[in-house]
């Protein structure tokens, strides 16, 4: 019966089996010994030797995240459990005592817990109905498996009793599962398995043949620790200070520096951390260092000729006007070299580009504000911020010879550095609004949903939480009995693509969804918008490069490239943003500009041809798809033929595209494939395109921004087919990304030398908004016109749509 149900058992996942050969080949190269005992399980080998090590007067510590193995925790015997949470891992530490402390029993008890309420991931059955506080609590009261059963008569709950007494064999059966065993047939030599130099030639040139970039910068150099934390210094004098900022002015090598603010306050300036070949320092703000005397060095040391590296360089552009390649960014060149990571810090590039291990600020200060450690924690304080100046003076010659072997060099200092300062210059700025009209929207808004609510109430015959998922799909599919219902482990979905099947048909559907829509844009917009609003009247959004993998902008903080544009009620918000008195806006928006990309790097002659002719793109697609003189082509012909462009660039479905038309997947196919009859080289572009991802791991843009793509090389089919998509997408999309970004340095680069008042504030994707000063609004609209058209030589020109007004919804 044991073999059966270790029969049971789920194959080894064909990815993870794949690996294996290379694991080991790794680890042989290394170094490290491995055991293997064919017929044992791996925790009974792992159980044998940390008893071997204990009896041989060794301190073990076992690292793995099966929790099984804390029944061989003892006071020489730590497991280690590693955790992640929010992309962070820490490590749980047990002995035999920690367990006692976590679960309330021994560790040879903890068998016992696992032979009672089983364990589906490891096939062992334990007694059906019997969950961990059962068992927990009948192990505490009767000390064990036999306790239970010796006292079974003892178990008055008569449902426990009888499945106990019926399941007597099983639970033992899974004791004997769980049990690892600790006495496994090995021959092992701790003093052959000591390890004295894991970077061995033989890893090298195994690293370098598996590409393992980051683990190969760990052979450049052993970190010495102790050698670099010598070197740190918590500056409170201010002739100390003087004396380190008088040799960072000084500097034949490439310095770091850094502007230390509180994590909580961030408008609180602690300090200036700086690091130099031999002295790594924080000058802190103190009695006689004022917030306007580090301003002070900053401005003279960044008014030197010495290379700087940092990692926020926006927040040094308040303090330099020169040439900005003669600063560095880790963050913006570690972002280039992979986008798809969720997000970059320090911590992350010592330990993928300088082979460090730095700690973590959660662990070193808790839930303790950077200022508060600054007082209280003096020393973890200043190793903290030491290390983070350090890591940008060191890391950035290491990312910026990545990024050549990338061949992002180019992307890097011709776009995407220089867009620094023209952010920057944005975030300052800032965009007027009126704050009472505001108010008014709200107010208006607030009546509507009001107004809404009565509706839906009457309409469903009843009054119910509207907000409520749960409450919502009983009204709509258990009272109204509307058709379409999706069941969810938590109840009927009223998720939006649900609701607008049935919105054409049900006015009260449409009437939750116009509900929905008012309350977001009372919410986030009309009194979201408020508390951002400073004393001036204006509102002054924060623009990221390092969060897309694409390239594109983001805005937040609030979100200015978010607000609605489909409904009207949307876009009337766009009245509250105005220019200053004497100012108009000037909007400039790309038209159609992915699909200008596409037909360009595709080089489709009938795409570039109508272009070139101006025709009506989706009209002509429209009579080509649809097999019908073009003159004939009606609204929802072309709308659909519109749907059909669009959908191409995005990759998408037959599927997708039968959704958005609201036909079926077939006819949808059909549409797609007469569109590559159309325009053959779009096809023979998008396969050749997803051909090249797979192949190389990532795409590229006509700009060279790299996008990693793993999902092509993933077993399974959907994440796969997402992969394809995305490689069809990321080179147009993030082609249109580098454009955008291009027209606005030379937008910004051509108000300045033209002396103008005028200035760029904000980027919504394809579009360009500058607040104007009327009487240079001829010039403004010029410069617009030339520098957006001129960002980019494609085989598709490229056109704008320009409007001016008196804010932002005419200029639209």
């Amino acid at each position: 019966m044991f073999k059966e149900y270790k029969g049971t058992r789920k194959p080894m996942a064909d990815e993870l089996r794949e690996q294996v050969p290379v694991v080991k080949e790794v680890l042989q190269a290394m170094g490290i010994k491995i055991v293997e005992k064919p017929g044992f399980e791996a925790d009974d080998i792992l159980g044998t030797l940390a008893y071997l090590g204990q009896s041989e007067d060794v301190d073990v510590a076992l690292v793995s995240g099966d929790r099984d193995l804390l029944q061989i925790a003892t006071d020489r015997i730590k497991i280690r459990i590693p955790k992640t949470k929010g992309g962070k891992t820490t490590i749980e530490d047990y002995y035999s005592k920690d367990v006692v402390e976590a679960y309330g029993v021994t560790p040879k008890v903890f068998i016992d817990m696992k032979a009672l309420m089983g364990d589906t991931a490891d096939n062992i059955p334990g007694v059906p109905k019997v969950g961990e506080k059962t068992a927990h609590d009948l192990l505490v009261q009767y000390g064990s498996l036999d306790g239970v059963y010796e006292n079974l008569d003892q178990i008055t709950r008569k449902s426990l009793h009888e499945t106990l007494e019926q399941n007597r064999n099983l639970a033992y059966l899974s004791k004997e599962l769980a049990t690892i065993k600790l006495d496994v047939p090995l021959e092992y030599s701790f003093e052959e398995a000591k390890v004295t130099n894991f970077y061995t030639d033989e890893a090298y040139k195994l690293f370098k043949k598996l590409e393992f970039k980051n683990l190969l910068s760990r052979f450049e150099t052993v970190i010495n620790y102790e050698e670099i934390t010598s070197c740190f210094e918590l500056i409170e004098d201010f002739d100390k200070a003087l004396e380190i900022v008088n040799l960072a002015k000084t500097s034949n090598e490439a310095i770091g520096l850094k502007l230390v603010f509180d994590d909580k306050d961030t408008s609180e300036l602690l300090g200036l951390s700086i690091a130099i070949e031999g002295r790594i320092a924080f000058i802190k703000k103190w009695m006689f260092i004022s917030e306007e005397i580090i301003e002070t060095w900053i401005r003279e040391i960044c008014d030197t000729n010495v290379r700087i590296a940092t990692s926020e360089l926006k927040k040094l552009c308040p303090y330099f006007d020169k040439d900005i390649h003669q600063f560095d960014d880790v963050i913006l060149m570690a972002y280039l070299c992979n986008p798809i990571k969720n997000d970059y810090t320090l911590n992350d590039i010592a330990n993928e580009y300088l082979g460090m291990m730095l700690p973590l600020k959660a662990q070193l200060f808790k839930k303790q504000s950077l200022a508060t450690a600054m007082d209280k924690q003096t020393d973890e304080f200043t190793q903290y911020v030491c290390y983070e100046v350090y890591v940008c003076q060191k890391s950035a010659k290491v990312l910026k010879d990545r990024l050549n072997e990338l061949g992002e060099e180019n992307l890097y200092n011709e776009i995407e550095l220089p867009l620094i300062r023209v952010l920057y210059e944005m975030e300052k700025e800032g965009i007027g609004v009126l704050r009472e009209e505001l108010k008014s929207f709200s107010s208006m808004l607030g009546e509507n949903i009001r107004e809404l609510e009565q509706k839906i109430y009457s309409e469903a015959g009843q009054e119910f939480n509207i907000n409520s998922p749960k409450q919502l799909g009983e009204i709509l599919f258990e009272t109204l009995k509307l058709p379409g219902a999706k069941k969810t482990k938590t109840g009927y979905s009223t998720a939006a693509d649900v609701l607008d099947k049935l919105a054409p048909d049900y006015p009260v559907v449409k009437s939750i969804l116009d509900y929905r829509a008012y309350s977001k844009l009372k919410s986030t917009y009309a009194d979201g918008l408020q508390e951002y609003i400073d004393s001036n009247n204006r509102i002054h959004s924060t623009f990221n490069q390092t969060i897309t993998a694409t390239g594109r902008l983001s805005s937040t903080e609030p979100n200015l490239q978010n607000i609605p544009m489909r409904m009207e009620l949307g876009r009337q918000i766009r009245k509250v943003f105005v220019p200053k008195d004497g100012f108009v806006f000037v909007d400039a928006d790309y038209s159609q500009i992915e699909l200008r990309v596409l037909a360009s790097l595709a080089g489709d002659e009938t795409l570039i041809k109508a272009y070139s002719e101006h025709a009506d793109i989706h009209k002509i697609t429209a009579s080509q798809v649809f097999h019908i003189p073009f003159d004939e082509v009606t609204d929802l012909q072309r709308r659909n033929a519109k749907a059909v462009n669009f959908g191409i660039v995005y990759g998408i479905s037959a599927f997708g595209l039968g959704e958005d038309l609201g036909i079926g997947a077939k006819e949808a196919k059909q549409y797609i494939e007469d569109y590559f009859k159309t325009y053959p080289k779009i096809k023979e572009f998008l396969d050749r395109t997803v051909a090249e991802a797979k192949d190389r791991g990532y795409s590229t843009t006509y700009f060279g921004r790299r996008r990693p793509i793993p999902e092509l090389s993933n077993s399974n089919f959907m994440v796969r087919s997402f992969g394809e998509r995305v490689a069809m997408n990321s080179p147009i999309q993030g082609t249109a990304a580098d454009i955008i970004k291009i027209a606005m340095l030379r937008v910004n680069n051509a108000l300045i030398e033209n002396n103008l008042e005028s200035k760029l504030i904000l980027q919504i994707h394809d579009e360009l908004l500058v607040e104007a000063k009327l009487e240079e609004l001829p010039i403004v609209e010029k410069i617009m016109k030339e520098e957006m058209v001129k960002a980019a030589d494609l085989a598709v020109k490229l056109e704008i749509d320009l409007h001016t007004g008196n804010n932002w919804f005419e200029a639209k």
